[in-house]
């Protein structure tokens, strides 16, 4: 095979380094594979605001973000406004709009008739299903985690489906 030279700039004047071509072939086919494999997952190209479903051993088919986590309720909310705010919303970070979009979007295996939205008192709208206003758990980093579920003393569980609160456990 026929190599290429580059040389490359050195302070001294002097070149420093070569690269054959079957090496820059070789990184370039890398990095094509990687923004290849980026782009097939439907969870991380959907806006956050889109809710998406996922099963998850022992609590079966549940509601999540458009990046694939995992979405709870609050049970002191009681289906009505957020009640979570302060230090409780810097841990169950709510899961609001963006400003300009004026409602979430439901993908597939989603209920369309049970997402809405639900003001929050700084005026944010929050996403909601079957009218739980939704938060995400600062605990769970990878999608498919429901680290939350049950978390304390048994205020917060995953969303189903099925719009039910799901009080399963994790296997």
């Amino acid at each position: 095979m026929a190599r290429a030279v580059l040389f490359l700039p050195h302070p001294g004047g002097r070149p420093r380094r070569t690269v054959s071509r079957l090496g820059l072939l070789a990184a370039a086919a890398c990095l094509a594979a990687l923004a290849a494999a980026c782009g097939t997952s439907t969870a991380s190209s959907a806006p956050q605001y889109e809710l998406l479903t996922r099963s998850v051993p022992g609590l079966g088919t549940i509601i999540t973000d458009g990046h694939g986590l995992t979405l709870y309720m609050y049970t002191p909310d009681n289906r009505g406004p957020s009640v979570c705010s302060g230090f409780c919303a810097q841990q169950w970070p709510p899961l609001v709009l963006p400003r300009g979009v004026a409602s979430p979007l439901a993908g597939k295996g989603v209920r369309a008739a049970l997402v809405g939205t639900a003001r929050r008192a700084g005026g944010q709208l929050q996403v909601t299903y079957d009218g739980w206003p939704l938060y995400l758990w600062i605990g769970d980093t990878a999608p498919g985690q429901a680290t939350g579920q049950a978390d304390d003393m048994g205020l917060w569980y995953v969303m189903s489906a099925s719009g039910a609160v799901d009080r399963g456990t994790v296997r």
